[in-house]
């Protein structure tokens, strides 16, 4: 079978995800959860922004663990608006 990429995928990051992650399945609950915030995070963006965001997220949002995003505080929630390596909206950090 040959590999086809699909059109979409044309900047660094967007082939990177293509070709290891787009459509295989995930059983993984935390990649699950990451996956999740990324999707409501790219809202009204580009899944390439999100894509080039991603690893600072991943940090910012302490590699996107639940339990420890559930227990945010405001504060915390302030600081991540300040990170100019995540998206910052505060709509979006506070869902």
């Amino acid at each position: 079978m040959e590999f086809k990429r699909c059109l979409w995928a044309t900047k660094d990051s967007d082939i990177e995800y293509h070709d290891k992650e787009w459509g295989k399945p995930v059983h993984d609950d935390n990649l699950l959860f990451e996956m999740i915030i990324l999707e409501g995070m790219q809202a009204g963006l580009s899944w390439t922004t999100v894509l080039n965001k991603r690893e600072s997220m991943r940090i910012a949002f302490d590699g996107f663990n639940p339990k420890i995003i559930a227990e945010y505080s405001i504060e915390k929630k302030e600081q991540l608006l300040l990170n100019p390596g995540i998206i910052r909206n505060k709509a979006k950090i506070n869902a």
